[in-house]
C-alpha cells in the first residue's frame, strides 16, 4: 500500500513537472507557477535545462529592456503674424518699383487674411490733386500685386493725400523733392498665419 502511494505521488510530481515545463521550460515550479528554489535561493532546474532558457531572476538573467516609445511627431499649429512694407515713389509718379519681397512673404504664409494698402503724397501741389495721386499709387500697387498672384479679394485700398507727412523738410527745388521722398509712398500691411511647430 505504501509503495502504491509513493508511486502515485511520484507520478503526480512528474505530471506536474511536465505541465510546468510547458509554462517555464527548464525549471520546476509549484502549482502557483512559482519556480522552486534551493535552500541557497537558486532556481531549481529540470534535467533538460539549458542556458538559453534562463528567465528573469534566475541564473543571472535580467529583464529585457522595453523598446523606447517613439517620440511624438511635432504638431503644427497656426500663429497669427503681421508685417509691414513701404513702397516709395518718384515725384508726381505712380510707377511701382519691385514688389518681389512682398510677394515672397505672402507666399510663405500658411494663410493670407488681409493686405491693407494706404497711399500718400508729399505737400507739393494742391491738396485735391495729391489726394487723387495717393489713391492712384495705392491702386497701382494693388494691380501689381494682383499680377504677381496675390489674391485681390484680400486687398483693401485707402489714401491719405498729403495729410499724414513723416518728412520734415526745408529748401526748394530738387533738394526739397528728394527730402520729401518718405511722404511719397504706399504702406502695405499684411496679416496672415504661419505654421509654428510644437
Amino acid at each position: 500500500m505504501k509503495k502504491i502511494a509513493i508511486a502515485a505521488g511520484l507520478a503526480m510530481a512528474l505530471g506536474t513537472s511536465a505541465a510546468v515545463q510547458a509554462q517555464v521550460p527548464g525549471y520546476a515550479v509549484n502549482s502557483d507557477d512559482t519556480i522552486w528554489r534551493t535552500s541557497f535561493g537558486e532556481c531549481w532546474h529540470t534535467g533538460f535545462w539549458t542556458q538559453d532558457q534562463a528567465v528573469e531572476g534566475c541564473d543571472g538573467a535580467v529583464a529585457k529592456a522595453e523598446p523606447a516609445a517613439p517620440e511624438a511627431a511635432p504638431v503644427a499649429t497656426m500663429a497669427d503674424v503681421e508685417k509691414k512694407f513701404a513702397l516709395y515713389f518718384d515725384f508726381d509718379s505712380t510707377q511701382v518699383g519691385d514688389v518681389s519681397n512682398i510677394v515672397n512673404y505672402i507666399g510663405s504664409l500658411a494663410s493670407l487674411q488681409s493686405v491693407k494698402l494706404v497711399g500718400y503724397a508729399d505737400f507739393i501741389g494742391s491738396a485735391a490733386y495729391n489726394e487723387q495721386l495717393s489713391k492712384r499709387r495705392a491702386e497701382a500697387v494693388a494691380a501689381k500685386l494682383g499680377q504677381a498672384g496675390v489674391d485681390s479679394s484680400k486687398m483693401t485700398i485707402g489714401y491719405m493725400g498729403e495729410s499724414a507727412p513723416v518728412a520734415n523738410c526745408t529748401g526748394r527745388g530738387a533738394e526739397l523733392i528728394a527730402c520729401l521722398r518718405p511722404d511719397r509712398r504706399v504702406d502695405v500691411e499684411i496679416m496672415g498665419q504661419k505654421r509654428a511647430q510644437q
